[in-house]
């Protein structure tokens, strides 16, 4: 038992050699396979869901844990399946983008195809259990529901992900789907504001992975994976991200106005402490070497990803903070 990598893992991706690999126990391997670190977009989503369900006094505990125990693992299971998708398609091959910033245990020989699959299969055992719960507490509508997340788990990576559909997949998938659904496996009721409201966090995950396909834009290109950023270039996906941040805020002050946020939710507005940084990233096309120093050069070859995902954690994490504050405050 390994809790300071426990720790470590759900902070960063490690790097790890097999030595190292080899000595961990299998928690700590499940969590830097499954890119743990990443998790915590799903865990807001499960939140969302359960703060609004808690400020329409309909929240049920059981259900809201089953919910985030199912998302979580779900996203993990997928994360497990990218790689050995990837892996027996040869795209991680000759020290592709992906091995790069983290252990690919498959490519890089840290365990063999069946340990790989024992892990994916269990991993989405776990999450159809929660899905089979939630199914048979809310009925058909929670059962269309756990189909349309399985086919994202499933098909993510390939087709989706090669014609340029990952990036609409995520939009969907960590609002609509996992806030305005869990949002009614919770209550019980389909709730359309919740929904669209959904989409003001859901644009955050989607500039992540946006930021992660500019990343690994000439490679993917080269390899006949045609995201988004591939198809429309680097200076349109980054300018692109700048609108959907923005869009976020925006997003907020309407909800706001609207009235289905209260004021307290322009808390959200403190994470513009963190937006320089990040503006300034995405303002430039990505540097041809690593740099020499400051955050970039630490993450490296992780560049436009990390800077999105530092944003879309400050910004989720307020987001949470102003759902909370919103039980209590008038």
């Amino acid at each position: 038992m390994n809790v300071r990598m426990w720790v470590k893992a759900l902070q960063v991706i490690p790097r790890i050699n097999k030595e190292e690999w080899d000595g961990l126990d299998v928690i700590s391997r499940w969590l830097i396979s499954t890119r743990a670190a990443v998790l915590i977009m799903t865990f807001i989503s499960a939140a969302i869901a359960g703060l609004l369900a808690l400020r329409a006094g309909q929240f049920d505990a059981l259900r809201w844990g089953a919910l985030a125990i199912g998302l979580i693992f779900a996203h993990a299971t997928n994360n497990l399946l990218n790689d050995l998708t990837d892996f027996s398609r040869g795209v991680d091959k000759d020290n592709y983008y992906r091995t790069q910033y983290g252990p690919q245990p498959l490519e890089q020989g840290l365990w063999s195809r069946k340990t790989h699959m024992v892990y994916a299969g269990i991993t989405g055992l776990i999450a159809l259990a929660a899905g089979i719960y939630l199914v048979a507490v809310n009925g058909w509508l929670a059962f269309w529901l756990l189909l349309a997340g399985a086919f994202f788990v499933l098909f993510y990576t390939w087709p989706l992900k090669y014609i340029g559909l990952g990036e609409l997949a995520v939009l969907i998938t960590w609002g609509p789907l996992m806030i305005g659904g869990g949002y009614y496996v919770i209550t019980g009721q389909w709730d359309w504001y919740v929904a669209i409201a959904s989409l003001a966090y859901a644009i955050g995950p989607t500039t992540v992975i946006f930021g992660k396909h500019i990343d690994k834009l000439k490679e993917d290109k080269a390899k006949g994976i045609h995201t988004l950023p591939v198809i429309i270039g680097e200076t349109a996906s980054r300018y692109a991200v700048l609108g959907m941040i923005a869009l976020q805020y925006l997003a907020v002050f309407g909800l706001v106005i609207a009235g289905f946020f209260s004021p307290v939710m322009l808390i959200v507005v403190l994470a513009w402490y963190y937006l320089p940084p990040v503006i300034k990233v995405f303002s430039h096309p990505r540097p041809s070497e690593k740099p020499e120093s400051g955050p970039a050069a630490e993450s490296w070859p992780l560049y436009f990803v990390a800077a999105a995902f530092y944003q879309n954690r400050s910004y989720g994490l307020l987001l949470l903070v102003g759902l909370i504050l919103q039980l209590f405050l008038p």
